[in-house]
């Protein structure tokens, strides 16, 4: 294929236009739960989608709002089932970001800044291949946009809206980041965190010892329990080849005094599973914790939790399909390498989409690296790449190959 008879491709203002939206996006910081900030910043993504012709619903939660859009398909495509676009307006760095430790900074090749990588290029991706697909007046599927505003802290407010909007669509594409080659994402761990609260009874530590009730060292012993619960999680893990188990003690939080026998104390746990069955089983005997101390209380609660997304025929199916698009649009050039697919430790809201009858891919946003680190970059090349990719698939996706 020809640049004369491509009609996805990028061109000069088409990569002003997507750079200009790009800078605008990530300097609008919307980290999680910054309800007025996501807010202004899904109400410049609605005023954009329906300027593109789709119909855009608004759904305001404390987190902040989440974004449906619907856009018809055209031609051979009008009746086909729609493609779900899985994005997300939240990052994980507080306001302030930009103008600290991750400024904005472009010099053509790489781009800089808090949430570029995870996930506002993503976002960028899906509107100008919009436009593309607008402008070019191909035939098309129809096309569904969720924009969540919590993904960063495992979808708690959005998860149910995911899985309903994702109803009666033909696949869903989701935008975090690729592999490191590009690849696509296919398959991801599950992920759960937990808060793990105990509650004491403070007491002064030389005068009435006896009357009071440890909340600190009550949860070292619980969070000694847990660690031996994860330890055999993953001992089970290592018997089943490519069973994963990870675990993580986020943080623990405990104020008091020297003289004061501890009142409340809670940690932060992690836990990442590839195997459902083992998942159950290690959040069964997580929430079955109970006190050791007498007059002490425990209590467990799941703050977020994505099931593990293990790749089905469908996921590979629509990989495949991607690949080849892609590959088609390379004219068998040997220095192209075919795109591939491979699971993905992290979790993401493609997860809740794992056990649906869909199929799912993710990873096409653009290419970069560091993700909720100072060093988060994308290539501009790469942003390039997927708006025209994403075009294709969007006009190829219902017709056979």
């Amino acid at each position: 294929m020809t640049a004369s008879t491509d009609p996805f491709v990028v061109d000069h203002a088409t990569k002003a236009r997507a750079l200009t939206a790009l800078e605008a996006y990530v300097k609008r910081e919307t980290p999680t739960g910054a309800t007025e900030a996501s807010r202004e910043f899904v109400d410049v993504l609605a005023a954009r989608y329906t300027l593109l012709g789709g119909t855009v619903v608004l759904h305001p939660m404390e987190a902040g709002t989440h974004l449906v859009a619907d856009f018809p398909g055209r031609g051979a495509g009008a009746a086909a089932g729609a493609v779900l676009l899985v994005g997300h307006s939240d990052t994980v760095w507080p306001v302030g970001t930009l103008a600290g430790e991750v400024p904005w900074t472009s010099d053509g090749v790489r781009i800089t800044g808090p949430g570029v990588y995870d996930m506002k290029s993503g976002l960028v991706v899906i509107e100008e291949a919009l436009e593309l697909l607008r402008s070019s007046g191909v035939d098309h599927s129809p096309v569904r946009i969720i924009v969540t505003a919590d993904e960063e802290i495992g979808s708690p407010s959005s998860s149910e809206l995911l899985v309903a909007t994702a109803d009666g669509c033909a696949a869903a594409i989701g935008f975090e980041s690729p592999q490191p080659n590009g690849d696509l994402k296919v398959g991801r761990l599950g992920s759960t965190r937990i808060n793990l609260a105990v509650a004491g009874i403070p007491a002064h530590a030389a005068l009435d010892p006896e009357k009071g009730v440890s909340a600190t060292e009550e949860i070292l012993d619980q969070l000694l329990r847990v660690r031996e619960i994860a330890a055999q999680a993953t001992r089970r893990a290592a018997e089943q080849p490519g069973a994963t188990v990870l675990y993580n003690l986020g943080g623990i939080t405990a104020p008091g005094q020297a003289n004061v026998v501890a009142e409340a104390a809670n940690a932060l746990l992690g836990f990442r599973f590839s195997d459902l069955e083992i998942e159950t089983q290690v959040l069964g005997e997580i929430e079955a914790l109970t006190a050791i101390r007498p007059r002490a209380e425990v209590s467990v609660t799941r703050l977020s939790h994505r099931p593990a997304w293990k790749p089905r025929a469908a996921d590979l199916t629509l990989a495949s399909l991607i690949a080849d698009i892609d590959a088609a649009r390379a004219g068998g050039s040997h220095d192209h390498a075919r795109m591939g697919q491979a699971p993905a430790a992290g979790a993401a809201d493609t997860n809740l989409l794992g056990a649906s009858d869909l199929g799912v891919v993710d990873g096409f946003g653009p290419r970069g690296g560091g993700a909720h680190a100072r060093s988060e970059h994308i290539l501009v090349e790469s942003i390039w790449e997927r708006i025209s990719l994403l075009a294709a698939v969007l006009a190829g996706i219902h017709s056979p190959h």
